[in-house]
C-alpha cells in the first residue's frame, strides 16, 4: 500500500453539553488507529479512579501558571468561578502532528478559538448540534440527575454555545450517533488527504516522472 508522508490533523469537536461530542470522539478513537486524544492539564485534585498522564496531567497552580506564561499551552480556561484551570499542552500535540498522527479535541468554542489562533493551518473543526431543543433537554435530564433549576441553567448555557456554530468548518446534527460519527469520520479522512497536509507528495509526484 502506497503511503505518503503527511502532517497530522487537529480534529476539534465542540457542542453544547448533551449533544454527543464525547460519544463521537470515543467512537472515532476506538476505530481510527492514527487518531489519539489530547490529554489536558488541570489544577483540580485527582479523583480516586483517575491516573495521572492518562485521564489528565495534574499540575499545581504554580506549575499551571508557569506553563501558561511560558507559552506551553495551546489553549486554557478557568472554570467554577476560577477555582480550577484546564489547558492543552503544546508539546505532545506538535509531536503527534509532525509524526503524521491526528489528535482529537473535545473542547468548547472558546478553546476552539484559541487553538485556531495557535495552529491555524492544522485545525479542522466540527460543531455538533442536537436534532432539536427537546432532545437536548431529554439527554441532560437522563444523564445528569440534576434538579430542574440546574437543568434550566445548563440549557441556557447550551443555547449560548449554539450561537457559535458559524465559527466552525463543519456542522453535524447528531440525531443518530452512528450516522453522526460517520459524518465526522468523513471530515477527518478528507482533511488527511488535503494537498497542504501531504508533505511527502512532491517526492511521490517526482517519482512518477
Amino acid at each position: 500500500m502506497i503511503q505518503i508522508a503527511r502532517r497530522g490533523v487537529c480534529l476539534i469537536l465542540s457542542a453544547p453539553s448533551g449533544a454527543g461530542k464525547t460519544a463521537i470522539a470515543e467512537a472515532l478513537l476506538a476505530t481510527e488507529p492514527e487518531l489519539e486524544s489530547s490529554i489536558s492539564v488541570t489544577t483540580r485534585a485527582r479523583r480516586p479512579a483517575e491516573i495521572d498522564g492518562v485521564h489528565y496531567h495534574f499540575l499545581t497552580e504554580a506549575e499551571f501558571q508557569r506553563a501558561e506564561q511560558d507559552g506551553e499551552l495551546l489553549e486554557w480556561a478557568r472554570v467554577l468561578q476560577g477555582t480550577h484551570a484546564y489547558g492543552t499542552p503544546r508539546a505532545p500535540v506538535e509531536k503527534a502532528l509532525a509524526a503524521g498522527r491526528d489528535v482529537v479535541f473535545d473542547i468548547d468554542w472558546q478553546g476552539h478559538q484559541q487553538l485556531r489562533q495557535k495552529l491555524p493551518a492544522d485545525v479542522v473543526s466540527v460543531f455538533v448540534l442536537p436534532p432539536n431543543i427537546a432532545a437536548l433537554r431529554a439527554r441532560l435530564v437522563g444523564r445528569a440527575g440534576d434538579g430542574s433549576a440546574e437543568i434550566d441553567r445548563r440549557m441556557r448555557v447550551a443555547c449560548d454555545e449554539i450561537r457559535h456554530w458559524v465559527e466552525f468548518d463543519h456542522v453535524v446534527i447528531n440525531e443518530d450517533l452512528a450516522v453522526a460519527t460517520e459524518a465526522v469520520r468523513g471530515v477527518l479522512h478528507a482533511a488527511r488527504v488535503a494537498t497542504t497536509r501531504l508533505v511527502g507528495l512532491p517526492d511521490f509526484v517526482g517519482s512518477l516522472r
